[in-house]
């Protein structure tokens, strides 16, 4: 990306004069907007707003717009975020024994399609689980999880995190269901996906469940993880339209495929700050 680019990410009441309060600023310090999107909730009455800027002809240091920005955001009342968009995000993958969208994540992260940087690999599962793939260099960690040791499994995923420095968690068809201690410290930075266009079927085998109702779309959600199951904010979704021909082997494959899309999806919004939370809801600014 030419010139150094940064992305400011804000919501706050809405009321007059924040979009000019914002480019005033950044016009102010010598900076260029290169992408600007917001929304206007008249719901909630909330505000939420995504530039993309560069140095027009100054350069000034993050730390020096962060703070100055600051007296902006305390005046209307903003949470807000700014960032230097080629600093990438830290990213731990927990995966089951579904592999399909881990492989889809690191295929995409190879081709630099998800810019990020990969922390670690966990799963509850051994690494012969994944016998096929070249991990590299990205460290792969076996933590096994019963009803009796998920209290201290969940305490090594969150030291894994804190000692790699991970910003973001992603559930990559990992088939545990956090505890609401651990979903309350990864609040707005743990990604999950569900297997349903939710609200959908419940409980094991859903695609046998879907076809024993004779649906005709299944469809997969990406969601932040919450201590409500399956009930967080939402990023992003997709369906699939299905017939009577299609027997469950089919609609699992037809399944596998839209997770990963959906996933993918997702993250890239979260990767790329295109997410912004709005109450049980989220602001998705896609490009």
């Amino acid at each position: 990306m030419p010139h150094h680019q940064y992305v400011l990410t804000l919501s706050c009441p809405d009321r007059v004069g924040i979009t000019a309060a914002v480019t005033t600023f950044l016009f102010e310090n010598g900076q260029n907007v290169l992408d600007a999107q917001q929304y206007n909730d008249i719901e909630s009455g909330h505000f939420f707003m995504r530039v993309v800027f560069n140095a027009a002809d100054r350069v000034v240091p993050l730390a020096e717009l962060r703070n100055g920005f600051s007296a902006v955001a305390v005046k209307f009342t903003m949470g807000w975020h700014m960032r230097d968009r080629s600093t990438r995000r830290r990213v731990m993958l927990l995966v089951s024994q579904s592999d399909h969208c881990l492989a889809d994540i690191l295929y995409r992260w190879r081709i630099d399609e998800l810019q990020m940087i990969p922390t670690a690999i966990v799963s509850n599962h051994p690494r012969e689980t994944f016998s096929g793939f070249d991990f590299g260099e990205i460290p792969f960690y076996h933590l096994p999880v019963t009803k009796d040791t998920r209290r201290q499994q969940e305490a090594a995923i969150t030291a894994l995190i804190a000692q790699t420095k991970t910003d973001l968690v992603v559930l990559a068809r990992y088939m545990q269901i956090l505890s609401d201690e651990m979903a309350g410290r990864l609040a707005g930075r743990c990604i999950n996906i569900h297997h349903s266009f939710l609200p959908g079927f419940k409980g094991a085998r859903p695609y046998h469940q879907a076809f024993d109702r004779g649906v005709k779309l299944i469809g997969a959600t990406a969601h932040y993880v919450t201590s409500t199951l399956d009930e967080g904010p939402i990023i992003d979704q997709d369906v699939e339209r299905i017939s009577h021909r299609d027997t469950p082997a089919d609609l699992v494959r037809k399944g596998r495929d839209i997770e990963r899309r959906v996933l993918a999806r997702a993250m890239h919004y979260h990767l790329d700050d295109r997410v912004i939370l709005n109450g049980r809801k989220t602001v998705v600014f896609v490009d």
